[in-house]
């Protein structure tokens, strides 16, 4: 985890029961969920196995030692988990190296909640060398605080990395609003005690308590968020 936490007059703006704004990465902030599973395609192909296309809602989202060991299991590939992990995570920063296009309306938040001095934290289920290659697109500096899935003892849909992140901030998980894109990302956020903002990515997900669904981080800014979290529980 890597963190740079603003000072404590600087953590809400007077009036709002927003603390800080927590977001998750891949499919979120930046177009890659397609990006991971062309890897995982490509990698079990060179291994000599297919990639079954109904795999992909299994393996979304989720911490790599999961979906990895899924496929391995799926397969019966002749591969350890450390072995694809390494793989995995080769060939998608080579991907991400080559394009790394931004979810529709990532860049203008991000700037929106810097400008108003926001906390916000990136909190991903990627490995820490996938978060850093990323931060130098996305600007590391719109971000207090990263955590990432390999820095915890255990990554989403644990609440785990949610609550590193409010801890990291000094700031109630129930006063955080967070942007998730899988159903995974949103179980961690809920088990953390966050209002969760989904923007699905490849499957759908339903509204629910302290859970509000939106077509695209275009219709999420700042006057939104803050609106999410009305009282303090």
């Amino acid at each position: 985890m890597t963190s740079t936490v603003p000072a404590l007059g600087t953590r809400t703006a007077e009036g709002s029961a927003l603390q800080a704004v927590l977001l998750d990465m891949d499919g979120t902030l930046v177009d890659t969920e397609g990006f991971w599973w062309d890897v995982e395609r490509e990698v079990f192909a060179s291994l000599g196995h297919a990639l079954d296309d109904s795999w992909r809602h299994v393996v979304v989202g989720g911490p790599m030692t999961r979906s990895a060991g899924f496929l391995i299991e799926a397969t019966g590939a002749d591969i350890s988990l450390a072995e694809l992990s390494v793989l995995l995570n080769d060939g998608f920063e080579e991907r991400i190296g080559r394009d790394l296009p931004l979810m529709p309306g990532a860049a203008r938040l991000l700037a929106e909640l810097s400008e108003h001095r926001i906390p916000t934290a990136l909190v991903s289920a990627s490995h820490r060398r996938i978060i850093d290659r990323v931060l130098t697109s996305l600007g590391r500096h719109h971000f207090a605080l990263t955590v990432a899935g390999d820095e915890v003892p255990r990554t989403k849909p644990h609440p785990d990395p949610y609550l590193s992140a409010a801890a990291g901030l000094a700031v109630d998980p129930a006063r955080c609003a967070v942007v998730e894109d899988t159903a995974t990302g949103v179980a961690a956020a809920e088990a953390a005690g966050c209002h969760v903002v989904a923007v699905p990515s490849v499957a759908p997900i339903t509204p629910a308590l302290r859970r509000t669904v939106v077509g695209s981080l275009e219709e999420v800014d700042l006057t939104f968020l803050r609106g999410l979290i009305t009282h303090v529980g």
